[in-house]
């Protein structure tokens, strides 16, 4: 009993009283979010965050979405939320995967080298099994939450293989709802080496005039992951 209470005490009650405080910080004041500075060294006031699951999303872990690593700005939350919402009537058989944005508050986001200003969002690619049925990424401690899946040239990991014909669905359903909204694209990072996958697809010449890629090599891959900047005037 006396190792439970101290379990209790020092464990359960200080993770609760967190995860409280950051739900807190994500209550919806109907005030728009206000983004300072850049995707790196910037800030952010009223950051908000997508709902834990929808009809075909979710989240890339309760966790990190419980301790607040999924927090953008207002503005492009409800540009998600558009653009699922717009899949969902389009092509509702299919499923998405966010992953993480940013702190309520903004600032330095490790291992994230940019993250800063509630303008940046990271979603784990679309996904289909081999044998081509409809599925998620696996996010679990043991591939660093999706982020350590690792695809080959042929767009495959494991029993999993990109599902370009979703990815294109979903950016384009993002730069319209952006567009609707009122901000926009600014640029998507995606792994070089499958972006001749991604603009062979179905939409790939609508991506193209509608969207800018990135044309030069990042950090990390980016094969797991599209990360995309949205245009947002910040202050």
């Amino acid at each position: 009993m006396r190792l439970r209470r101290v379990f209790l005490t020092l464990v359960v009650l200080p993770a609760l009283a967190y995860a409280g405080f950051i739900a807190f910080q994500g209550r919806d004041t109907g005030r728009a979010s206000v983004c300072h500075g850049g995707v790196t060294g910037g800030s952010l006031e009223g950051g908000r965050r997508p709902p834990l699951w929808g009809d075909n999303y979710r989240a890339y872990s309760t966790l990190g979405y419980l301790i607040g690593r999924t927090f953008t700005h207002s503005a492009v939350r409800d540009t998600i939320l558009d653009s699922y919402d717009a899949l969902h009537q389009q092509r509702p058989e299919l499923r998405f995967v966010y992953a993480e944005a940013g702190w309520p508050w903004g600032g330095s986001f490790a291992p994230h080298k940019s993250h800063a200003n509630g303008t940046t969002f990271d979603f784990h690619v679309p996904v289909r099994t081999l044998d081509g049925k409809i599925d998620e990424l696996p996010t679990t401690p043991f591939n660093k939450l999706g982020y350590g899946v690792d695809f080959d040239k042929q767009a495959r990991a494991g029993v999993h293989k990109i599902d370009f014909e979703a990815m294109g669905l979903h950016l384009l359903a993002l730069e319209k709802a952006a567009r609707s909204r009122k901000i926009g694209i600014q640029r998507v990072i995606f792994a070089l080496d499958l972006m001749p996958q991604l603009m062979a697809s179905e939409h790939g010449a609508e991506l193209r005039s509608r969207i800018n890629f990135s044309k030069s090599p990042s950090w990390v891959r980016h094969d797991e992951h599209y990360h995309v900047d949205f245009d947002v005037p910040c202050r």
